[in-house]
């Protein structure tokens, strides 16, 4: 059985949705690591860690892969972001 661990890091930002993007591009940024987890990305307030918010949406899709897309989208879900 492989043990898990979180990695909790502090950051500052301004409001909740500057937090959920700034775990979205850390996540994102170390993605290419087999050993991170997009869908278990969380974020909360310093003083109320008890209250997690997720970072992205993780559904299932066909094929095993996970949606990429931020937790509460309204779009189809995606299993890789477009290219720009």
């Amino acid at each position: 059985m492989t043990v898990r661990y979180v990695i909790h890091l502090p950051v500052r930002a301004a409001d909740l949705a500057r937090a959920k993007m700034l775990g979205r591009t850390a996540g994102r940024s170390l993605a290419f690591l087999a050993v991170v987890e997009l869908g278990g990305i969380t974020v909360s307030a310093e003083d109320d860690q008890a209250v997690r918010h997720w970072v992205f949406c993780d559904r299932k899709l066909d094929g095993g892969r996970r949606c990429v897309l931020r937790a509460d989208h309204e779009t189809p879900c995606l299993a890789r972001l477009p290219r720009r």
